[in-house]
């Protein structure tokens, strides 16, 4: 049976994973998503699988429409969890983010886009 939980420990939260994500990741994009990646690497411990989501203030100035956007991209992660973890792997920081002004219609325009992002990763 699957996961389908997106608990406390999965979450990315705390300021230095996030200034270490942004110093040392890797950008990857897709149609509107944009993924910033850091994988488990011998210098770089990372001790868990973390995920975050972030939506920008200056495509959505109000804060429903920043909340549904990452709503959507949440529910994404944690009902295609696995898939993420095959493309990326097992021990990384990632943090996802939506990189446009309109708000998507369906949540099926987001898992699409999520789905081309994690396959177009275990291609190379």
């Amino acid at each position: 049976m699957q996961n389908f939980t997106y608990s406390r420990e999965e979450k990315l939260k705390k300021n230095t994973e996030i200034a270490l994500l942004f110093d040392k990741g890797k950008w990857r994009s897709c149609g509107n998503l944009r993924i910033i990646i850091l994988k488990d690497k011998p210098n770089l411990p990372v001790e868990h699988h973390k995920f975050g989501v972030s939506v920008s203030k200056r495509y959505f100035k109000k804060a429903v429409h920043r909340n549904r956007v990452k709503r959507l991209l949440r529910e994404c992660y944690r009902l295609n969890k696995d898939l993420f973890k095959d493309a990326f792997g097992e021990k990384t920081l990632a943090m996802m983010f939506w990189v446009s002004s309109e708000i998507p219609a369906k949540f099926q325009e987001v898992e699409d886009q999520f789905i081309k992002l994690c396959q177009m990763q275990k291609r190379p």
